[in-house]
Parts: C-alpha cells; structure tokens; sequence
C-alpha cells in the first residue's frame, strides 16, 4: 500500500511540474502586446531616450562617463527621441 501511495504522490507531483513549466517550452509570439499601438511604441521609445540622457548625465557628473562619453550617448539618445517625437507629430500609429 505505501508503495502505491508514494507512486501516486509522484504521479501528482509530476503532472505539476509539467503543468507549471508547460508555457516555458511554447513558442512565443511575434506579434507585439495587445493595445500597443504605433503611437504608444513612439511614446515609450521617446521616453526611454530622455530618460536615459538623465541617466548619462548622473552618471557623468558622479565620474563615471568622460565628457566625450556623455557626448556620444547624448547624441544617439537625442536622435531617438527625436525620431519618436517627429513620429508623433506626423501623427504615425
């Protein structure tokens, strides 16, 4: 009997696991979230950008980044906000 017992305790756990760890071996979508228009992609590209500019210029003034550093950083991160901005205004999404 306590063999039986133990035999189905693993069955149980077994089918558990598989259950939990099931989404973990699907493939995933290419397609972006639901409700995640255009526009809301420009505004959170747009977002980002500026928020890592703060981030560069924390990091410069605390010594982390050299002035050409910070410049180089702040020059892509511009042009992607800027980007996303145009984006917006064009009215893209």
């Amino acid at each position: 009997m306590t063999v039986a017992v133990y035999l189905l305790g693993l069955a149980v756990i077994a089918a558990a696991s598989l259950f939990v760890a099931a989404p973990l071996f699907r493939p995933r979508a290419a397609t972006p979230a639901r409700g995640d228009t255009e526009r809301e992609r420009w505004g959170r590209q747009k977002r980002q950008a500026l928020a890592a500019i703060k981030e560069a210029e924390l990091d410069h003034r605390m010594g982390k980044l050299t002035d050409e550093d910070l410049a180089g950083m702040r020059a892509r991160f511009e042009a992607q906000a800027l980007e996303a901005m145009a984006a917006l205004e064009r009215g893209e999404g």
